[in-house]
């Protein structure tokens, strides 16, 4: 009877592991169980019922674990000769992922928790305080799978809870932490001069919120800390560089990048936190560290930018208002480097086009009329560029045609931009880098794009359809530009791609284009006589 290093009568789960050394017994609960572990796990939640997988939460039987325990747990002598023996297994079960499925199973069930917290308004703290609530906890509801799995649906337990900091715990931080941390500023003194932490600056970085346990941890964040002091940490920091990438006649030419120091925030934000609760004056060390550059010589050689894979090239009168915008932007634009799986954007490149730009005003397309605004005719820059990308055989992401023809352009594949609505956006989805070159003379702009070619762009164009004529409508008014009207028509365009002279895929453009009315500026009429 007492053969065996677990007792005879020794159960686990229904399994019976009596009377076998330890080893034997776990293979033989392993054996026993079989698919059971695998089945979804029944769930109740209150009133509401659920399965989830035992794998998504890490829920398993430790077999070696339950031996032992089969094994160090011996029952008296009567137990052995006459009666059965019920052993726990020992389950193991990540509680930070079972916590995340039942949060969201339980969801209906919980009452939030009205978190503690102090914020700041300009420069004085606000408390919020902590209410209680309901809900799962963490460590409780692992406790219910470990003693509930593979005997029927497992009961989650909703618990009050209360938040770890209190009510006193806030107005104390408020008088010991919030109130002096903003009395005065702080200066760090750093190998390449001192710079200062303003008051208002310290407000937006340091954070007082708590956490899922409503417990505050007050911390200064380096990333806010940057935001608010960027001005004064550029007095003592040196910006990295990248190096820049050119064409020149013909060739890629790198300027070399050079790295730069900044200060090291995670390190300050730990030295500034104890010292906000000190008063007047104030004064910490800031250490230094070397940023790299992004882009770099070598980075750059390994890009693939050794030929001409399209080039476009767009037509102007001189002297005219808007011939200075396009001249600006594509200053602007040139050299831009559209590294492998990047999107560029052209109005995020170039931010908002204003006078301080060096951008005039020239007439645009608003509101179905023509009328002088700032930047206008940047439109032709973006449809040199769209062309450009375009027989490159870059991957369109977004670009809109005119909303009237305009003869200077090819139909449908041109396109129009206005900042911030209207973007132009291609994607680099080759392996190899795309450079991008703008050259212009008095009359004309030209886009070329210098990368490893890849394809042989052509166009086909169908019949243009269903045709408009344009309407004539009188204006008055300072602005008023006259217009000779422009037909209306639809029309689509297939863009071809071409590998060893084979067509390998096409892709489809279309536009319908409005007629553009007969503008005539009429003018204002005579007040009456009095």
């Amino acid at each position: 009877m007492f053969a065996g290093e677990v007792p005879r009568g020794t159960t686990v789960l229904g399994v019976d592991i009596g009377g076998r050394t330890q080893a034997e017994a776990a293979t033989a609960l392993k054996d026993g169980l079989g698919k059971r572990v695998a089945q979804p796990v029944s769930v109740r939640i209150n009133d509401a019922d659920a399965t989830i997988d035992p794998k998504q939460v890490g829920l398993a039987i430790d077999h070696e674990a339950t031996a032992r325990r089969a094994v160090q747990s011996w029952p008296n002598p009567f137990t052995v000769l006459f009666g059965e023996r019920e052993v726990d297994p020992v389950v193991k079960v990540d509680t930070a992922k079972l916590d995340d499925v039942l949060q969201k199973l339980g969801a209906s069930a919980t009452e939030k928790l009205a978190r503690p917290a102090i914020r700041y308004q300009g420069l004085t703290p606000k408390p919020i305080y902590p209410e209680s609530g309901k809900g799962l906890d963490p460590d409780r509801s692992a406790g219910a799978f470990r003693g509930g799995w593979l005997r029927g649906p497992v009961v989650v337990p909703i618990v009050s809870i209360e938040a770890v900091t209190t009510k006193d715990d806030v107005d104390k931080l408020l008088t010991e932490l919030a109130r002096p941390a903003v009395a005065a500023p702080v200066v760090v003194s750093t190998p390449r001069g001192d710079f200062t932490i303003t008051r208002q600056a310290i407000a937006k970085s340091l954070l007082m919120e708590s956490n899922r346990r409503g417990e505050i941890v007050p911390k200064v964040d380096p990333k806010r800390l940057r935001a608010a002091a960027r001005a004064e940490l550029a007095r003592v920091e040196v910006p990295a560089k990248d190096a820049k990438p050119a064409m020149q006649a013909g060739k890629l030419v790198v300027a070399a990048e050079a790295t730069g120091k900044a200060v090291d925030l995670r390190k300050l934000a730990k030295v500034l936190l104890p010292i906000l609760r000190q008063p007047a004056p104030r004064k910490v060390p800031g250490a230094l560290v070397t940023k790299k550059p992004k882009l770099t010589r070598e980075k750059i050689s390994k890009l693939g930018i050794k030929e001409k894979i399209s080039t476009f090239t767009t037509h102007f009168t001189g002297g005219q208002d808007r011939n200075k915008n396009i001249l600006v932007v594509a200053d602007a634009v040139d050299n831009a480097l559209v590294l492998p799986g990047k999107t560029f954007s052209l109005n995020g490149y170039t931010g908002e086009r204003s006078y301080a730009q060096g951008y005039v005003d020239a007439p645009v397309i608003l509101d179905g009329k023509i009328q002088n605004y700032v930047g206008g005719g940047i439109s032709q820059f973006a449809t040199t560029l769209f062309n450009a990308g375009y027989y490159a055989g870059l991957e369109d992401v977004y670009h809109q045609p005119h909303g009237y023809y305009i003869s200077r352009y090819p139909s449908v594949i041109e396109a129009t931009v206005f900042y911030p609505s209207l973007d132009l956006k291609f994607k680099n989805d080759s392996r190899y880098g795309v450079l991008i070159d703008t050259s212009y003379t008095d009359t004309s702009i030209t886009v070329t794009m210098w990368s490893t070619k890849r394809y042989l762009i052509k166009t086909t164009w169908g019949p243009k359809t269903d045709p408009k004529q344009p309407v004539t409508k009188h204006l008055t008014g300072k602005g008023c530009i006259p217009t000779e009207g422009i037909p209306g028509f639809s029309q689509e365009a297939w863009r071809l791609f071409h590998v060893d002279g084979k067509e390998i895929k096409r892709e489809r453009f279309f536009w319908r284009y409005k007629a553009e009315p007969r503008f005539v500026c009429d003018p204002p009429e005579s007040p009456a006589p009095g």
